[in-house]
């Protein structure tokens, strides 16, 4: 890549599009692969291949204990919710059957019960901890953050409340997705 497809790249993906339109407005429009943040629009970059192998690992292991065991549903990427005055798209989603909505619009209007963030190497962490936040702000219980690089998924339960998990260790659904679990190391393989 030179220096001028990495300028075009930066620009497209990892500028913020300030924007008059409000949250509802943005829920109306025909706009897709993009975020809504503070009044600004972010354009989700294309993800890599490893981004997606990781995301489909954890998406097979937590969608079939949840189906078997009937806690509700799991959503891939491209799924919105409302999240406070945000739109977001986690890379996996959950919600429990209880909170489940009827409503199937472009966005969920509830926040996930999980939301899970698979790190990619255009992700600004600042952006990422700001999600994290939002989703614990707005209602989610749990939120896992992988990061590829480092095999390691960073278990946030409140702002105060945060756990690393490495290679060696357990992922657990706790009290949100209870009785699932898995080994970290799995879902980087």
């Amino acid at each position: 890549m030179n220096s001028q497809d990495i300028y075009t790249y930066e620009q497209e993906y990892l500028s913020p599009e300030k924007t008059k339109m409000t949250l509802e407005e943005f829920l109306e429009s025909d706009l897709e692969g993009y975020e809504y943040l503070n009044g600004e629009l972010i354009r989700l970059a294309p993800t890599s291949v490893e981004h997606g192998d990781i995301s489909m690992n954890l998406i097979s292991l937590l969608n079939t204990f949840v189906r078997e065991n009937e806690l509700g549903r799991v959503y891939a990427p491209d799924t919105g919710f409302r999240v406070g005055d945000r739109f977001l798209m986690p890379d996996i989603a959950f919600i429990t059957s209880e909170k489940h909505p009827d409503d199937r619009k472009k966005a969920f209007s509830i926040p996930p019960d999980l939301a899970v963030e698979v790190v990619s190497p255009s992700d600004i962490l600042s952006r990422i901890q700001e999600k994290v936040f939002a989703y614990l702000e707005a209602g989610s219980q749990l939120v896992w953050v992988l990061e590829p690089r480092a095999k390691t998924v960073t278990v946030y339960r409140s702002e105060t409340d945060i756990t690393l998990l490495t290679r060696n260790n357990t992922l657990s659904g706790e009290e949100v997705v209870e009785g699932f679990s898995c080994q970290v190391a799995e879902l980087f393989e």
